[in-house]
């Protein structure tokens, strides 16, 4: 289908009367028109796309949904064996670097592995307790799931191990039914089935390319949400910074600060002058290395400093501070395995099976944003699917070595890179320096005080909280900022997971939002061009005379479809009505703009018929202009271009307006 007409004349009239709160514009245009003639423009034919069978535009949508980045192509026209040899390296990326690694780098890998093994082992066993395991089980997940990780993985700088938020997400769902304390081998089961289906869940998600689920889960959402979970998970620690023995098992703020204040008998002072010092420690050391990066080995070190000299305090002065609790005894030696542990059935499986998506959600989209964060500041690429892939197979290794959720961490990888880190290897390095810890150095961590795991942990968390990332969204997107307020009260009142629901919920209303009711506007000529903008954003653009354009910057779905039909007739009424105030020339033909209409379907197609009947009945001529590919087709396939005519399809606006134009001139 095509326009036909070779009838051109420049469509700016500087005879019109302009309207009245254009008239200064109207004026400066006239000049300009008489002064300088464009060139009457070239009328152009409206194509049809290269005709193609279903299964090939299958094939073609498919692609673009799974297949965006054409991992592919890197293996066309190449030998046997080099395919063999690119097929190693894209499934396992320690092919790609291997043989170009040098000493050099390896001195940097050792230190910077070194530097995070410090603060890995104090959060390793502050997370555990903070997901309501046995501390041992942190020190577990901070030496096999970074091994399986500096195979598979594609970031150089990526520290993996346990994270607060997963911690805490898992600690929460799981005691909601089960007691620690109580059933500690049913919720060890559960804990480490959770991790299996975290990982499997991730790994599907790289495998089958889904990774953008993951992306429900907006830059809005996650920073209300981390803000949240850093207020509870600090209000947690104030058991360990108090001494207080019996507190509740309850995530939510009110019952959290309650608690605190009707145990204040078992306030202990000593634990709150060691845990309190500790803790001013922690954070003048963060601050130091926030101000200058160069120090960043201070705030590393920092927390394995803090867990030694507490030890020796408590250890020195055991007789005098009775009322520190301590770690107590830690078992020695490797990761036990625990594939015997996995829990596959019973009444409890929901439970997991819950729990492994939520984690493994929660933690698949940290470790992919930081891999990338770190990935742009020295200019390589990290494969979102390869990571969710790695860090899947990890977390299923690491259910069956004692190990419980895992990901890449934003503190231990800043670390990382500030350190120098030039590989994985790095997390070898930091693996072994774990394997040293479970082997011979566990009994040392006997007296280890808790109030120092939870300074730790608050002074962990506290980085979560993000006041720029939150007044930015207050300033860029209002709606933005209500999904981020909504997860943080969220988290804050009722849970930890129907939080992140309420948060994921708003974020889909929003979708839903844009979609159901997409923006429609009014388009008017910037004078002496062929341009046509909307004459809300620009002065200058000035309506053309028994013309209306409306421009769709939408999709036409059968969810809007009822939408635009009804705001099209109201914006021709409001035209219609504006002219009748103004004494103007009445309208004689709308122009849809269907630039920005990248897709339609049949409800869609409907719309646009419906409209031009009842457009027929008011004798007014309907117009498409710049239908894309996709859509164009569709009119086509469904008959409904026939209707239109030759003087009903463009390829822009401003031929449209001219050809008719000139129609009108000679058929007045």
């Amino acid at each position: 289908m095509g326009v036909n007409s070779n009838r051109v004349e420049h469509i700016w009239n500087p005879e019109a009367p302009p309207p009245a709160e254009n008239l200064e514009t109207a004026i400066s245009v006239t000049i300009s028109a008489h002064a300088m003639q464009m060139p009457p423009p070239e009328m152009h034919k409206v194509c049809m796309p290269p005709a193609r069978t279903t299964a090939q535009k299958l094939r073609h949508r498919l692609s673009e949904i799974f297949f965006p980045d054409d991992p592919l192509h890197r293996f066309k026209d190449q030998t046997w064996f080099r395919k063999l040899v690119l097929g190693l390296q894209f499934f396992f990326p320690i092919f790609q670097w291997a043989p170009h690694y040098s000493l050099d780098m390896l001195k940097s890998d050792v230190v910077s592995g070194l530097t995070i093994a410090s603060l890995a082992i104090p959060q390793g066993i502050s997370y555990a307790k903070l997901a309501n395991l046995p501390p041992i089980v942190g020190l577990y997940s901070s030496f096999v799931p970074p091994l399986i990780y500096s195979v598979l993985g594609s970031s150089h700088h990526l520290a993996v191990g346990p994270v607060s938020i997963a911690s805490l997400v898992m600690g929460t769902m799981l005691s909601e039914t089960v007691s620690y304390t109580e059933e500690p081998i049913l919720y060890l089961k559960l804990a480490f089935t959770a991790t299996f289906f975290a990982g499997l869940f991730q790994a599907s998600l790289g495998f089958l390319r889904l990774g953008f689920i993951i992306d429900f889960l907006s830059k809005a959402t996650l920073v209300g949400f981390m803000a949240g979970a850093a207020v509870i998970v600090s209000l947690q620690q104030l058991k360990g910074l108090l001494g207080i023995v019996h507190f509740t098992t309850k995530m939510q703020l009110v019952p959290v600060l309650s608690s605190v204040f009707h145990q204040k008998n078992e306030w202990s002072w000593q634990t709150i002058v060691m845990g309190v010092g500790f803790l001013v420690l922690l954070l003048t050391t963060r601050q130091i290395s926030m101000r200058k990066p160069k120090l960043f080995w201070i705030s590393a070190a920092a927390p394995l400093g803090s867990v030694i000299l507490s030890t020796i305090l408590v250890v020195c002065l055991k007789s005098h501070l009775p009322g520190i609790k301590t770690i107590g005894h830690l078992p020695k030696g490797l990761n036990p395995p625990s594939s015997n542990m996995l829990y596959f059935h019973g009444t409890h499986l929901a439970l997991a099976i819950k729990t492994g998506l939520v984690t493994g959600i929660l933690s698949l989209t940290e470790g992919i944003a930081v891999g990338r964060t770190f990935a742009s500041l020295k200019n390589y690429q990290v494969d979102g699917n390869k990571e969710m892939m790695a860090i899947g197979l990890m977390n299923m290794a690491g259910s069956c070595s004692s190990c419980y959720v895992t990901t890449g961490s934003f503190s231990r990888s800043a670390v990382n890179y500030n350190a120098g880190a030039k590989t994985v290897v790095s997390n070898i390095i930091m693996a072994s320096a774990v394997l040293v810890t479970l082997l011979f150095l566990m009994p040392l961590f006997h007296y280890t005080p808790n109030l120092i795991l939870a300074a730790i942990i608050i002074t962990a968390v506290i980085g979560l909280i993000d006041y720029e990332a939150a007044y930015n969204l207050w300033k860029v997107d209002k709606l933005d900022f209500l999904a981020c307020l909504c997860s943080f009260l969220g988290v804050l009142f009722i849970s930890v997971p129907l939080g992140l629901a309420i948060a994921v919920g708003v974020s889909v209303f929003k979708i839903l939002l844009h979609v159901t009711r997409p923006n429609t506007a009014v388009l008017g000529n910037i004078p002496g061009t062929q341009i046509y903008q909307n004459v809300g954003r620009y002065r200058e653009a000035v309506r053309v005379p028994s013309f209306l354009v409306i421009a769709v910057e939408a999709p036409m779905y059968f969810a809007n479809s009822t939408y635009l039909q009804e705001r099209i007739i109201r914006w021709i009424r409001e035209e219609e009505e504006w002219l009748a105030s103004n004494n103007r020339s009445n309208i004689k033909c709308v122009i849809l703009d269907m630039t920005a209409v990248t897709a339609i379907d049949t409800s869609g197609i409907d719309t646009i018929s419906e409209l031009r009947k009842i457009l027929d009945k008011r004798s007014l001529k309907l117009v498409l202009a710049n239908p894309v590919g996709s859509v164009m087709e569709k009119l086509h396939q469904s008959n409904v271009l026939e209707s239109f005519g030759l003087e009903g399809l463009y390829l822009t606006v401003g031929e449209a307006i001219t050809d008719i134009s000139s129609s009108w001139k000679a058929h007045p």
